[in-house]
């Protein structure tokens, strides 16, 4: 499997080539050549295999430089019961109403990225250790990713991370979580602006390509291919768990901030799994939801971006986007770099009047919805009301959106983001109970925190990197 740039302008690459990189050279992302297909008959043959064997069923596909032998030793090792504290790691829930969440935040940090971040964190050591390399990853985070990343590469050989976050715009808990750290290759820069603000810096960086060169730089942000290959099993797994026989439809309703988790179902879906709808959950900041109700992508400034209740979604502009935009184009890198110098130029562009934006919905199975701080309100006190269960904010946008959105006799699968405990303030005030807090993170808001404040300034995070790597 090789890999290109969505905009055309990198030579091919395997796996273990762009696993270490952000952008590529021209600004694109990679994106493999084909979509690997799986026949149902495959697809029946691994409803057998635990998730470590699927996730290496899955990714052998996608890294083929990574000897088979290596490839099932990491997928063995990531997932197990003493990292998710279930030998299941992603259990499926019954809700009500045809709904079904999916709980993908039993990792270590307690959110869906560490389905993903963990095996990366394994697969980052791998790849240095067998080419004597070091990595300085900088990453942004709206919440979540930061955390994942940071315990996923603590401690790891040859591995630095640098994240961003926007000042004051997380949550307690995830703040502490991430600041608490005090490993000496954990550094955590708090920028005074919004996420969107700190994953412009990360790019501008990444687009200085002697710099990247000189630092070793190298990201686990969603854009990381290597995150979102992972993120496909998932839903594979799901759906093995949800068919009542293989080859029935399934839908998914994904919370979606940088579309980076409903990527990977899209992929997934590409590669013949038998999901009908791809549910696009959003909260106030609805650009992607004004995207795939009218086809004008509009990303909005970062003074018209809302500070809401579901902070790891307040984004305006979605990275991973780009590489559906490409499939929906048709995998044409040259229409594709077009419609993104037009993006850049006007601020926008609109395929209302373009045949392909049928295709959203017709071939790929988006659709999409919104909902603001109420709406999670009311969702979180009905879910907790009729079965007992504490859901965070972000599951509860997805839920409130797949309501709207099921069909009789198609099962629909919320993707659940975090624990509630991320978001306990919330959860109070919707259901009046306090988030139990597991055992190993009781107290962690009164921690001693390391973070280093700073500006919206590309030149002042490029130096703080060189200062802390002494390259």
């Amino acid at each position: 499997m090789k890999y290109f740039s969505s905009r055309g302008g990198m030579e091919p690459q395997d796996f273990s080539e762009i696993l270490l990189e952000g952008l590529a050279p021209d600004g694109g992302l990679a994106v493999p050549e084909f979509y690997p297909q799986v026949p149902l008959s495959v697809l029946e043959s691994w409803k057998s295999l635990n998730y470590g064997e699927l996730a290496f069923e899955v990714l052998k596909a996608y890294a083929t430089d990574i000897p088979e032998a290596d490839l099932k030793a990491l997928t063995t090792k990531t997932y197990t019961k003493a990292v998710y504290g279930t030998a299941e790691i992603t259990p499926l829930r019954e809700l009500f109403d045809g709904i079904k969440v999916l709980e993908l935040s039993n990792g270590p940090t307690l959110a869906f990225k560490d389905m993903a971040m963990q095996l990366l964190g394994n697969l980052f050591e791998y790849q240095l250790a067998r080419t004597n390399r070091e990595l300085n990853i900088l990453g942004a985070t709206s919440g979540d990713t930061g955390s994942a990343a940071e315990y996923a590469m603590r401690g790891k050989k040859g591995v630095r991370v640098f994240m961003l976050s926007p000042l004051g715009k997380m949550s307690a808990f995830q703040r502490a979580q991430m600041y608490s750290l005090q490993d000496p290759n954990i550094f955590n820069i708090a920028v005074e602006g919004l996420f969107d603000d700190c994953q412009d810096v990360v790019k501008a960086v990444s687009e200085d390509l002697e710099y990247k060169a000189r630092q070793k730089i190298g990201t686990v942000n969603s854009i990381n291919w290597g995150r979102i290959s992972a993120q496909v099993v998932y839903y594979f797994n799901a759906y093995l768990r949800t068919a009542e026989k293989i080859g029935d439809p399934v839908s998914f309703a994904v919370p979606s901030g940088n579309f980076g988790n409903v990527l990977a179902g899209h992929i997934a879906r590409q590669m013949g799994l038998p999901i009908r709808k791809l549910i696009v959950a959003t909260n106030e900041n609805n650009v992607l939801d004004e995207f795939f109700k009218t086809g004008v992508y509009r990303p909005r400034k970062s003074a018209e971006t809302y500070i809401t209740s579901s902070p790891s979604m307040d984004i305006s502009k979605a990275s991973n986007f780009e590489r559906f935009v490409y499939d929906l184009l048709g995998r044409d890198p040259k229409a594709l770099k077009a419609l993104w110098q037009d993006l850049a130029k006007e601020g926008q562009f609109d395929l209302s009047q373009d045949a392909r934006f049928k295709r959203v919905e017709e071939t790929f199975g988006f659709q999409s919805g919104c909902s603001n701080h109420q709406n999670r309100l009311d969702t979180i006190r009905e879910v907790y009301s009729r079965t007992g269960t504490l859901i965070d904010t972000h599951t509860a946008d997805a839920v409130k959106v797949a309501r709207e959105l099921v069909e009789p006799g198609v099962p629909m699968v919320v993707l659940e983001t975090a624990l509630a405990v991320k978001f306990a303030e919330t959860i109070e005030e919707a259901t009046g109970q306090t988030p139990p807090v597991p055992a190993a993170f009781e107290g962690i808001e009164k921690l001693p925190q390391r973070v280093v404040e700073m500006p919206v300034s590309v030149d002042q995070v490029k130096a703080f990197i060189a200062v802390n790597t002494g390259l």
